[in-house]
Order: structure tokens, then C-alpha cells, then sequence
């Protein structure tokens, strides 16, 4: 078999394959035995059916095209395995199927084009003596106090409010629908899911579109009143973001919080600790923890993002969707162990879009992978199986009780120790200058999240901790 080679775009080798006369011939006949021994026509014992009544019940075309398919699939995988080509994902045919059909001869040379992907030739232009910049993340002590008020505050009973206007801080129980702000002239349009009732709110005004809770201040239980807010610009539901609103508001009860004492009792209630100064020590380590990791995680991400722009690579399409496919999956699993119906969300059309979303990201991060790559192989940077076994075990060790696949522990454990030997070999040969947290401009990650209930239509953050979230310390 006569095969040439070209390189192709998006590391892609073309494949210019001749199957010799007798092959073609040889692989026809063979077909037309097996549709021989399969197709029952009456009046001929299964497997006697004559060629030419085969060729007259089934038509040419049929048989023709069914014979190429079979020789154009073993022509590629003969030809890539007689090239020794390492080839990634499925072949392509290049060739039109249609005129290959026409153009085929059973006892004469076949020619055809295939292509397929292998893995890409990364190149690094430079990867010593890059000058790249990252914030510093430094412990704040006002976080600490301000975990352990939230959790106060979740555990404040609440006190019906009397004789008094609402405030900031109360609870309300509020009946709200929202419309739309319209012409003097107009009907009044309803905002869908922007309604609710006996519905239960914080007064906090970053927690709520603008206006909506200044409105409620200064109410009286049992009053109603019209209030005039304004969705913001970036507003994930398009036909309200940045249009002014109006809610027509009742307040049925006003209640306040009796915020527990801060004392031991306090700790052992919302904690595995038997005393506040114990609570609050435990938090400090965990912020100062997460401040390093982040302080960490910044510098790794200057070196990489700069590195990245000194990588000459053309991916292959197989490598992309290889990536998207890993990154839907791992959504998926993290949303269905969040209780979400998986198979309601991801339909043909989400999926479809979510793919084309996500190319961009998968693109960059086969980048960043690629080039760390390149580093580890240039500086022959390893990881010994004996620091691999030692690890995992540890990790064993902590979740003694729960199912884990031990090998994907110990390919999982591997990249990790690599990428680390692979970042601290890269910050010892490069500079990376600290800067102060929020002096670098940091790219914003929109999200569009969908409303789930009506109530949550008006609101803009998220709530507070849940009363036992110190525990997972």
C-alpha cells in the first residue's frame, strides 16, 4: 500500500493513500460473500443467493459504497500503522465519500485522502528570566470577626417588633409583586418571578436590588406601600437589567434579632470547640492558610500566564474536545452532588452551547498544561513513584472510611507533585514582583445564574453562612 504524508493545520498529518488493485478486488468479493451469507431471497437457500440477483435486489451503489467503507477504514488504520504516526482521536476522511463511490472500480486502484490528529510539537521561545507581577493576599484579622458575627447573627432568635418603623436589620414578613416602571399612560407590565408572599427578608441593603430595601424602612407592620427600585446593568435576566421597577409592597410583621452572647457557650454551639478564644485561634489559622494559598495561587498563575505567551503550539481539534468533554463532566458531577437533576439541565440544546462556551477555556488551559509540560521535559523534572506511594497514602490515611479509587488517587497525586516541582523550579528562575491585594486589575468571571424560586428574583448576593458553617473547620 502506497501511503504519503503532509502536515496539516492544528497538528493534523495529512494522508494520501493508494489501495493496490488486488486489495480492492479482494475486499469487494469479501463483501459480497458476507451480504451473501446474511440476505434471505425467496427461492434461494440462505448463503446460494447468485451475485448478480445480490446486485439486483440490493442495488450497485449499495454494494459498492458498503466495500468502501470497509477499505477506506482498514486503508487508514493499515496506513497509520505502517507509518508508525501516533494518531489521537478518529481519523478523517478528506475525500468526498460521494465521488469516491463513483470513482471506484472493483479490481483497480483506489485513491483516497485521509487525515489525522497527533499530538501537537510545543516549542517555548523562553521560559528563565521572565519578570511577571501578583498580588499578595494578606491575613485580615476583620474577617475572623466578621465570620463569627454572621454566626451570631444565624443564631439570633427573633422578637416579634412592636410600637416601632421598620429598620436596618430587622426581618420583615413581606407580600410583593414588581412591575415594571411604565409611561404615565401605560399598563402597568409584571415583572414574572418578581413576586411573593409571606416572604421573609433580612433588611440589608447590599443583599437586594437598589432601592427595593430603603423603600421598606420606615414601614409600619400592616402598611402598603409602592416602592421604586432599579435592576442593575448587569442583571442576569435581560429584560429587566438596568430598567427601573416598581413593588408594590405589604408588611405584615416586623421582627428583630436578640444576638446571643459571645462567650464559650457560643463556641461549643457553633463549633467542635469548647471555648471562643479556641474558635477564633482555629479561624485565624484558617484565614492566614487561605491567604498563602491564594498569595500562592496568584504567583503560580503571573508565571504560567506569562509563559504561556512564549508557547508556539497548534492544537488539535482532538485535544479540544477532549478537554471540553473533561470540564462538562466534571460540571455535571459537581451538580448532581449538589442534588441537581443533571439529565433536566444538560439537554441536547444546553449542552450544545455549553460546549461552544467552554472552548475558550479549554483551549487555555491546554496551553498553560502544554507548556509546564515543556519545562518539566527540558529540565527533566520528575516525580519519584516513592513520593507518589508516600502522599497517597496520607491522603488515604483521612478519608479511611469513604470509596476511592486508589490508581486515579495516585495519577491525580502525580500531577500535583509534578506541577509543584514544575512551579517552584520556575519561581526560583524567574522574578515575581508582590503587589498589594486589588492593585491589579483582575478579569470579573460573569455568571448567569437562572432564578430558581420568586422570591430570589429581587436578589443580588448571596446569603449568610448557615449556622453551623464553622464547623466544617
Amino acid at each position: 500500500m502506497k501511503v504519503t504524508q503532509e502536515k496539516l493545520p492544528a497538528s493534523q498529518i495529512g494522508l494520501d493513500i493508494e489501495i493496490p488493485a488486488e486489495k480492492s478486488q479482494q475486499t469487494y468479493d469479501q463483501v459480497i460473500q458476507k451480504l451473501t451469507r446474511t440476505m434471505n431471497v425467496p427461492g434461494f437457500r440462505k448463503g446460494k443467493v447468485p451475485r448478480q440477483i445480490l446486485l439486483q435486489r440490493l442495488g450497485a451503489v449499495q454494494v459498492k459504497a458498503a466495500a468502501l467503507e470497509e477499505l477506506i477504514q482498514t486503508g487508514i488504520t493499515e496506513a497509520i500503522k505502517q507509518e508508525a504516526i501516533q494518531a489521537i482521536g478518529q481519523p478523517q476522511l478528506r475525500s468526498s465519500f460521494e465521488e469516491l463511490i463513483a470513482q471506484y472500480e472493483p479490481g483497480k486502484a483506489l485513491h483516497f485522502l485521509a487525515a489525522v490528529d497527533v499530538q501537537p510539537e510545543v516549542n517555548l521561545t523562553q521560559y528563565t528570566g521572565l519578570q511577571v507581577k501578583a498580588e499578595e493576599v494578606k491575613y485580615n484579622p476583620e474577617k475572623v470577626d466578621k465570620l463569627i458575627a454572621e454566626q451570631q447573627s444565624e443564631m439570633a432568635p427573633l422578637i416579634p417588633v412592636e410600637g416601632r418603623a421598620a429598620q436596618l436589620g430587622d426581618v420583615a414578613i413581606v407580600n410583593f409583586k414588581g412591575y415594571l416602571a411604565q409611561e404615565a399612560e401605560a399598563e402597568p407590565q409584571e415583572i414574572a418571578g418578581a413576586s411573593a408572599d409571606d416572604f421573609q427578608l433580612e433588611l440589608q441593603q447590599e443583599r437586594f436590588i437598589p432601592g427595593f430595601i430603603d423603600g421598606i424602612v420606615g414601614m409600619q407592620p400592616g402598611e402598603t406601600k409602592e416602592v421604586s427600585a432599579q435592576f442593575p446593568e448587569d442583571y442576569p435576566q435581560p429584560d429587566v437589567a438596568g430598567r427601573a421597577a416598581v413593588f408594590t409592597v405589604t408588611l405584615k410583621e416586623l421582627k428583630e434579632k436578640e444576638l446571643p452572647e459571645l462567650d464559650d457557650d457560643f463556641a461549643q454551639e457553633v463549633s467542635e470547640f469548647e471555648t471562643l478564644e479556641e474558635l477564633r485561634s482555629s479561624l485565624e489559622e484558617r484565614f492566614r492558610g487561605e491567604a498563602e494559598r491564594q498569595t500562592k495561587a496568584n504567583k503560580e498563575k503571573a508565571l504560567t500566564d506569562e509563559l504561556v505567551k512564549h508557547l508556539e503550539v497548534d492544537l488539535p481539534e482532538t485535544l479540544i474536545e477532549q478537554e471540553v468533554n473533561a470540564m462538562l463532566t466534571q460540571a455535571a458531577v459537581q451538580l448532581s452532588q449538589q442534588g441537581i437533576d443533571v439529565k433536566k439541565l444538560f439537554t441536547q440544546e444546553s449542552v450544545a452551547k455549553l460546549r461552544e462556551n467552554s472552548r475558550p477555556e479549554a483551549i487555555e488551559r491546554l496551553r498553560s498544561a502544554l507548556a509546564l509540560q515543556e519545562v518539566a521535559r527540558r529540565e527533566s523534572i520528575t516525580v519519584e513513584k516513592s513520593e507518589v506511594e508516600a502522599k497517597a497514602k496520607e491522603i488515604l490515611s483521612q478519608y479511611s472510611n469513604e470509596d476511592i479509587d486508589v490508581n486515579r488517587l495516585r495519577e491525580v497525586v502525580e500531577e500535583d507533585l509534578l506541577k509543584e516541582k514544575i512551579m517552584s523550579w520556575l519561581e526560583e528562575h524567574n522574578t515575581v514582583e508582590l503587589l498589594p491585594e486589588g492593585s491589579l486589575n483582575a478579569s470579573e468571571a460573569s455568571t448567569e445564574d437562572e432564578p430558581v424560586e420568586a422570591a430570589a428574583e429581587i436578589e443580588t448576593s448571596d446569603r449568610p453562612a448557615p449556622t453551623k458553617e464553622i464547623e466544617a473547620l
